[in-house]
């Protein structure tokens, strides 16, 4: 039945299976990839679908610092939509459900920036200061994000439009990584949070109740970056052997090494149940926090 809930669906991946990081296409039943990007001699990382499968986002330092791209999902017409210098760089996006726009954060020189835009590079706005890794809902009513606070991050909320921000979660977490996601019908928030000496994904409804843990690894170990599948039953996510962000030393070494399998690519039940390596993604991942968002096949 596990098997049978994977096939219909495609995810996307941020590997170095080639030795430099591309976006893959992957089949999670069969295992089947194909390479989007194709881009030797940069990164690409942090890839994201639009909701109606046609577009993939993604972000590659091939203009010298990691900017905002988008292109087909067959990998062609690859257009900038950022055009940041260095030392400033972009991160993870996320999509609103009529596919105007796209949030991301930008980040490494100053204040964190929330940002958004639309897919053809127009009305780029900057939303709020100190906040990275937005994840809009499905609706476009509500971005959820992580905020810098004294000890760590918060899990916070605003509208849309970066106003009326409120905290969705209490204790900060010094560990960072939360990188939240909505179920499709908005029902759900996924992110990370620390428990202990570990990265745990927990849930929550859209105003921070109803909070529950879904994964139990500790051991220092790190789960992070959910995606939930188009039909909400099934969450993807990256568990990692340790926390080694947490350490200047750990994540160069980490980096240096470039193990494939630091930080597989795991998937489970939308209620924790069932947690499980995906094999295909075992050994074919990068370390860094690239999600493996769900879309199709």
């Amino acid at each position: 039945m596990q098997q049978t809930l994977l096939i219909g669906f495609g995810l996307l991946v941020a590997t170095f299976r080639t030795g430099d990081t591309e976006i893959f296409r992957i089949d999670p039943a069969t295992g089947d990839a194909r390479n989007l990007s194709r881009s030797p001699g940069s990164g690409e990382r942090y890839p994201s679908w639009s909701f109606d499968g046609k577009l993939v986002g993604f972000n590659s330092d091939r203009d010298g610092t990691y900017n905002l791209f988008v292109m087909n999902a067959d990998g062609t017409d690859v257009r900038q939509l950022t055009h940041e210098k260095a030392p400033t760089v972009a991160g993870m996006q996320s999509w609103t459900a009529d596919g105007r726009w796209i949030y991301f954060g930008l980040f490494n020189s100053g204040p964190a920036r929330l940002c958004r835009i639309h897919p053809d590079g127009s009305s780029f706005e900057v939303l709020l200061e100190g906040a990275i890794d937005p994840a809009i809902s499905p609706d476009g009513r509500t971005v959820v994000y992580a905020r810098g606070v004294k000890g760590g991050q918060l899990l916070y909320a605003a509208d849309g439009d970066g106003k009326n921000e409120r905290p969705l979660t209490t204790r900060p977490n010094p560990f960072a990584g939360m990188h939240s996601a909505w179920s499709p019908d908005g029902r759900w928030i996924v992110f990370a949070d620390k428990v202990g000496d570990s990265l745990e994904i927990f849930r929550c409804d859209p105003e921070g109740k109803g909070r529950d843990q879904l994964t139990h690894f500790g051991g220092g170990r790190g789960a992070t970056s959910p995606s939930v599948s188009p039909d909400g039953r099934l969450i993807s996510f990256r568990l990692c052997d340790e926390v080694y962000w947490r350490d200047g030393q750990r994540m160069e070494l980490a980096y240096k090494e470039k193990r494939a399998d630091k930080r597989p690519v795991w998937v489970m039940n939308i209620d924790g149940t069932s947690p499980r390596v995906l094999e295909p993604l075992h050994y074919q991942t990068t370390i860094d926090g690239s999600r493996a968002p769900w879309g199709p096949r």
